[in-house]
């Protein structure tokens, strides 16, 4: 795929992408088969783009959509747990409008914030192969160099974090291997954006108490003091 040159183009890309059979199928299914819970939606079933301020200074990597989340909303972390915590953090940190992300069109807005993920269609069990986010780079790549105020980078859990380290070197960047934690963080190099890693917000971690709110808001405070 060439480097889209515009935020449409590259969106436009994106929906249409049936590059991985194995996610292509699943998703459908997911969007046909739907959950007891939101029969009368009609499902978003297809590659979900990066939401939020195309000026933003911070970015904020996750994994994948989920297949009851954004996969049937059709925004990132919109529609499922990961979402119900990571938006409440990120309003109380200023990022964020409201508090609340259930559709589209429901008044969310981010603040010099942008949000994506490393693949963009849901994967089986949450758990995309390494060819299939390989494959999917090719976005994560584009949105980087749409993203010319970029100053930092949240990745949200392991995949995240390695996702967009090599985002980077893939475009020549030489970024040495860096260890993932939460709260790690590290200066990428000249000319580059710093990363802070945490802990994902998915239901796994919040209700065992792997990541709790003061945890995660402290990662927001950090940002702040970082950009400001």
């Amino acid at each position: 795929m060439s480097s889209p040159q515009s935020w449409p183009e590259l969106n436009s890309t994106l929906a249409d992408c049936r590059l991985c059979p194995r996610l292509t199928v699943w998703r459908e299914e997911m969007a046909r088969l739907k959950r007891k819970a939101y029969r009368d939606w009609d499902y978003w079933g297809r590659p979900v783009p990066g939401f939020g301020d195309p000026q933003a200074r911070l970015l904020i990597v996750g994994l994948a959509p989920g297949a009851h989340g954004s996969n049937r909303t059709g925004r990132m972390f919109t529609g499922d747990a990961s979402g119900d915590f990571l938006y409440p953090a990120l309003h109380r940190a200023g990022f964020a409008s409201q508090s609340d992300s259930t559709r589209l069109g429901d008044g969310l807005e981010l603040r010099d914030a942008f949000i994506t993920a490393v693949c963009r269609c849901a994967p089986p069990d949450n758990k995309p192969t390494p060819a299939e986010m390989q494959t999917c780079q090719p976005f994560l790549r584009a949105e980087v160099q749409l993203l010319t105020r970029l100053q930092g980078i949240v990745a949200l859990g392991a995949i995240g974090f390695n996702g967009i380290l090599a985002a980077y070197r893939q475009l020549g960047h030489p970024i040495p291997p860096l260890a993932f934690g939460h709260g790690v963080f590290y200066p990428l190099g000249p000319g580059l954006p710093w990363l802070i890693g945490s802990y994902h917000p998915s239901r796994q971690n919040t209700q065992t108490g792997r990541l709790t709110a003061t945890m995660f808001d402290a990662i927001w405070q950090s940002v702040r003091q970082h950009l400001d």
